[in-house]
């Protein structure tokens, strides 16, 4: 009787031991570096390559502006050996899932203190003559407006070198065991940061002085970088449609040929762009500030600052 309650025992144990190894195993295969944006995930999956795999929250096509999360999401933000993302100022459907991450799994880089010196002040769309609505005051503002700055930080070479140094470190930690590879993808992604900084630098100094339109208001750290000349933008925010005042502003620039092109968006293609631009010499181009068609990997940030240099150069040179 006692040799099979101790059977009985030990056959328990040894299931308990299983469960427990069985479940540290899952864990360990579906956990990741979670990124929320496709360009962290660009920057993430240079210092995370040959580590850890990187995955990406916002599905392509979706915005940044109006997402929902998913059970599925939520999960795979618990289950992430680390999250990178910008802040609840740009990601507002984070804010909650977050609050039950540790720190020490966080990289928001709004917060890091080699990026607060760099952030640039937002648009607001009273001050660009839009529409005055009073019941936009009433609902709030918070998940369409980024607060004082503007927060689409992935889009300044300088704040993506910050990132994959701010990356790399918490890899360190939670990874000591891949500390050679770690500081390798580091010391290649600056490098290659670099090279394409001046590439892009050199395509684009022959457009300076050329006026044009964004569709919304995010590329402001871009074109500061790179010396461009944007004559203003449609929207702050995308999903808010841009005021009859402010389009006949744009409208009448147009016809005075001060710009060259109008941008739209892969993600926001309003007949507003192409109504306003019908009719005056003004060309239409596209510009993707998420990289939808890059696929992750080590060179894969570069490929995006390359790409959108190609977008404006496209239009602004009229190819």
């Amino acid at each position: 009787m006692i040799s099979c309650i101790m059977l009985h025992k030990n056959t328990l144990l040894f299931a308990a031991l299983s469960a427990a190894l069985w479940g540290s195993a899952t864990h360990a295969a579906n956990a990741a570096v979670v990124a929320s944006l496709k360009p962290l995930g660009f920057i993430a999956s240079a210092i995370a390559d040959g580590v850890t795999e990187t995955e990406i929250l916002l599905p392509d096509g979706a915005s940044e502006h109006d997402y929902s999360l998913r059970p599925s999401d939520v999960k795979r933000l618990q289950d992430a050996d680390l999250v990178v993302w910008i802040g609840p100022q740009m990601e507002a459907f984070m804010e909650k899932s977050v609050k039950n991450i540790p720190e020490s799994k966080q990289v928001t880089i709004a917060q890091l203190s080699s990026v607060k010196p760099l952030l640039m002040k937002g648009g607001d769309d009273d001050d660009d003559g839009h529409d005055h609505d009073p019941a936009h005051d009433e609902k709030g503002d918070d998940h369409h407006q980024h607060g004082d700055y503007n927060m689409h930080l992935w889009l300044s070479p300088e704040i993506a070198r910050s990132s994959a140094v701010a990356i790399h470190e918490k890899l360190v930690e939670l990874m000591p065991q891949s500390r050679g590879k770690l500081d390798a993808n580091l010391k290649d992604f600056e490098a290659q940061l670099a090279r394409t900084d001046k590439q892009v630098g050199n395509e684009l100094a022959p457009l300076k002085g050329k006026g044009y339109f964004v569709f919304h208001d995010a590329y402001g750290y871009y074109e500061k970088h790179f010396g461009l000349t944007p004559l203003g933008h449609f929207t702050v925010n995308p999903e808010i449609q841009p005021g009859a005042q402010r389009l006949h502003e744009i409208r009448t620039q147009l016809v005075e040929q001060k710009a060259t092109c109008v941008f739209a968006e892969p993600q926001f293609r309003p007949a507003v762009v192409e109504a306003v631009a019908r009719g005056t010499s003004v060309r239409m181009g596209t510009l993707d500030p998420l990289g939808t068609r890059i696929t992750l990997g080590k060179t894969s940030y570069s490929a995006f600052l390359t790409q959108l240099a190609n977008q404006y150069a496209s239009c602004l040179k009229g190819d």
